[in-house]
């Protein structure tokens, strides 16, 4: 009997994960390996160890899939991001606020200075504020040749009438060709600076995407693996290779919603909260029958506002490789990490930084396998006093969460989650299940294929059934195009909110179908 295997991989900041499943999506071989810094290295020695170790060739896998958190770390550690040019239309209406209102100071400096508005936009019932100037235009592409490595445009209203957006587009290619061009109306929803904020990241996350991206399909070359690769999202269904480069911002949060679902697949529970612990951060997110619960407010990351759609999921700063530092005797927690370098420069290995590993190795709450750790100068009163604000900070954490004061299980996956415990505050019983270190990587390969639709029509009340009928075979033939078996196929979220203020009953829908891998 041929069994057609499923490759999932999750590239870290501290580790590259891989996993293979078979036809019943069990996992059969488990790889832990370090990501490197230039990422493809790392996928490379996890996809090689996988077949090793499962004595298999690369013909036998059918699908391939990549998990990664390396958008949300280059947000969060602000490292690797493109430089940003940004050109908001809405001159001469839209200017009271300007473009990276709200964001810090070490935002702007990273981003650099080229962040322009022109005239353009449109009202919110559709009627324009004021025509694109081509010369405009062009004069700020002037301006930013050399000195960006993406651009971001921004229209207001674009949600309702995306016209003017394309065709800025368009001149921007002809100024700089090859240039990277993110667009607000495809990226976010209605509401200005929480769009515009979302477009300015995804600019910046493009060379991040080129990285993980490329090495990703550099190792299916080199080990025969001829399958499309597909990309996890932060909905926990998969996108296309061509969509992952295009929307990087996508990929943010999928290695906790990644994790949540291979939580839910490892304990078959289908309600419960999920710890994912990686090295540079852990991700508290909520299992709800089965997929991560959505947030329904915008999301912020980084300190910076966003509204396109998220998982509930809250991020803090704890992690394997998180630094202790003391101030006047208190210890200090992170943000910084010291990430996929952890055997490297942390004490317990010869290097020169605390980190939480060393705290937990110092209590002899976890061990590390292979050559013992070395002796660190650090008290036992002040690793207890470091790890107990750790596990404050987690389980204030799982109670924001939460939505009642009852007790509830909690799910410890990722490499990173060997530094907690086996109770908290607040939770019916802790489970760590089998496999709970490569969860994410095995939620990834359970990822189904999925088509968005969202836009702004008219619908007559008396169409209406058949104009959503008509949307929803749209949606999902979007689904099929994007490689998902059309007899699976089905819409799994659809929402409408009518515009009242907008002439000739426009409503706003959003639809999502999904289906199996073909």
């Amino acid at each position: 009997m041929t069994i057609n295997y499923r490759l999932g991989i999750d590239v870290g900041g501290t580790n590259t994960d891989g996993v293979l499943l078979d036809d019943a999506l069990n996992c059969v071989a488990k790889v832990k390996v370090s990501t490197t810094l230039d990422i493809s290295t790392g996928i490379d020695n996890a996809v090689a160890s996988l077949l090793r170790k499962a004595q298999i060739s690369g013909a036998q896998i059918k699908h391939a899939m990549l998990g990664t958190t390396q958008c949300t770390n280059a947000i969060v550690e602000k490292k690797g991001l493109d430089r940003v040019g940004m050109i908001r239309l809405a001159l001469p209406s839209g200017s009271a606020i300007p473009p990276l209102s709200g964001w810090s100071q070490s935002w702007k400096e990273l981003l650099g200075e080229h962040f322009y508005e022109a005239h353009g936009g449109y009202e919110y019932d559709g009627q324009m504020i004021a025509e694109i100037d081509e010369r405009e235009i062009r004069q700020l592409c002037g301006q930013m040749k050399g000195q960006v490595d993406s651009i971001a445009i921004c229209g207001v209203f674009s949600p309702v009438n995306g016209e003017q957006e394309l065709k800025v587009a368009e001149w921007v290619s002809e100024e700089m060709p090859d240039m990277d061009i993110s667009l607000s109306h495809k990226v976010g929803s209605l509401g200005i600076l929480e769009r515009e904020n979302a477009t300015i990241l995804n600019a910046a996350l493009q060379g991040t995407a080129k990285r993980f991206v490329d090495g990703f399909c550099a190792a299916l070359e080199k080990y025969a693996i001829h399958v499309s690769p597909y990309f996890g999202q932060n909905d926990g269904t998969l996108m296309s290779k061509e969509y992952a480069l295009k929307y990087p911002i996508l990929t943010v949060a999928c290695g906790p919603t990644n994790s949540i679902r291979g939580a839910s697949h490892l304990t078959k529970l289908s309600d419960a909260i999920v710890v994912d612990v990686g090295g540079t951060t852990s991700d508290v997110g909520v299992l709800m029958q089965g997929y991560p619960r959505e947030s329904s407010l915008a999301v912020s990351l980084g300190e910076v506002r966003t509204n396109f759609r998220m998982p509930d999921i809250l991020a803090i700063a704890i992690g394997g490789g998180t630094r202790v530092a003391f101030s006047a005797g208190e210890p200090v927690l992170g943000p910084d990490s010291v990430g996929h370098q952890i055997s490297e420069k942390a004490l317990s290995f010869g290097g020169d930084v605390l980190t939480l590993t060393d705290v937990a190795l110092s209590l002899g709450v976890m061990t590390w396998s292979g050559a013992p750790p070395q002796e660190i100068d650090l008290s036992p009163a002040q690793a207890r006093c470091v790890y107990t604000k750790m596990l404050l900070t987690v389980e204030e954490a799982i109670d924001k969460m939460k939505t009642s004061a009852e007790q509830v299980p909690v799910i410890l996956v990722g490499g990173g989650s060997a530094l907690l415990p086996d109770h908290f505050e607040g939770a019916s019983q802790v489970i760590r299940p089998e496999h709970f270190e490569v969860a994410n990587a095995i939620g990834v390969a359970l990822g189904e294929i999925s088509g968005q639709l969202d836009k702004i029509v008219s619908i007559d009340p008396a169409q209406r059934h058949t104009r959503l009928a008509q949307l929803e075979q749209e949606v999902q033939a979007m689904a099929i195009q994007a490689g998902a078996c059309p007899n699976s196929v089905s819409v799994i979220e659809r929402s409408e909110i009518p515009l009242s203020y907008l002439k000739g009953n426009m409503v706003h829908v959003k639809m999502k179908a999904a289906g199996k891998i073909h």
